[in-house]
């Protein structure tokens, strides 16, 4: 039973907080949207994320994820974890592409990261080219090798299925995983529902049911977790493959623990909305107390509701 952690108003826990820290990156996937850029010198600092984090832990978030953009470009990035890690979180953990994350994985460990997922679609040279309209596929690689190599454990390679660019690839990246003991995460692209606005959702998305289907039929064993939407990981022979489908609406939301903020320092209250956001940086910039910004986070707690109502 979880105890002093605040609960919505369809008694689903708020335990996991996601932290875009930056929307800049150094790829430019085909699925990414961009959404709102902030200029550098307007994201939110160390100090300001300390805040937003010690007043979460107050109202009962257990675990932190730091995101972008691409996290690594934040100067600061080590000083941000070594700040967050003082306050003695049980997880901090951290989404990035991996190409800096050589450099970085060591500091990162010793300033208190507990582990990494790593956004690699996939293992080909020319279709990793496609993808980023990079070409840093070895510096990824290096980077996740890196963090098995000095502990960010477990590290997670998180692979979006594209139909027709890599739907057929998840074999030969379990492979890969199962080698350097590295989980894999397949993640169902996110149909939008204005494909006039979207075309390459439409046009790329592939759902994951039938892929699923055919990896419980051989999976030793299966765990669904009690957060998190309720993913299931499946494992095989050694390996571990957990999937994540969002447009699976109506379960998603039900079990869904997370609350996030976006990289101008919004509450987001529901992953799949942008209309019901709830301004926090400037309370923060304001000098205003901590109880005044914890009714903040109060408030968007507030607002979460499940997508299909």
């Amino acid at each position: 039973m979880l105890e002093n952690v605040v609960l919505d108003k369809y008694e689903r826990p708020i335990i996991s907080l996601r932290i875009t820290i930056t929307n800049r990156c150094n790829v430019n996937c085909l699925y990414c949207h961009h959404d709102g850029m902030v200029r550098s010198r307007d994201e939110m600092t160390a100090d300001e994320l300390y805040t937003i984090c010690k007043v979460a832990k107050k109202i009962g978030v257990r675990k932190i994820r730091l995101s972008g953009g691409e996290p690594l470009l934040k100067k600061d990035i080590v000083r941000i974890v070594e700040k967050i890690a003082s306050l003695d979180f049980e997880d901090i953990s951290m989404t990035t592409n991996g190409i800096l994350l050589e450099r970085y994985a060591e500091d990162l460990k010793e300033a208190g990261l507990d582990r990494v997922n790593v956004s690699l679609d996939t293992l080909d040279k020319d279709t990793y080219e496609f993808i980023t309209k990079k070409d840093y596929l070895e510096d990824a690689k290096k980077g996740i090798l890196k963090a098995v190599e000095v502990g960010l454990y477990p590290v997670k390679i998180n692979m979006v299925i594209m139909k027709d660019i890599n739907q057929n690839e998840i074999k030969e990246m379990f492979k890969f995983c199962k080698k350097n003991n590295i989980v894999l995460q397949l993640i169902e692209l996110i149909e939008s529902e204005n494909c006039d606005e979207d075309k390459f959702s439409k046009e790329y998305h592939y759902n994951l049911d039938s892929i699923e289907n055919e990896i419980a039929d051989i999976a030793d064993d299966m765990y669904e977790r009690k957060f998190m939407q309720g993913r299931k990981k499946y494992y095989i022979n050694g390996g571990e493959i957990e999937v994540v489908k969002p447009v699976d609406n109506a379960k998603f939301c039900s079990k869904c623990s997370r609350l996030r903020i976006t990289p101008d320092g919004k509450i987001k209250p529901c992953l799949l909305r942008n209309d019901n956001l709830v301004e926090l940086i400037s309370h923060v910039r304001n000098g205003e107390s901590e109880e005044q910004i914890e009714e903040i986070f109060i408030k968007g707690i507030n607002q979460r509701e499940p997508f299909n109502l």
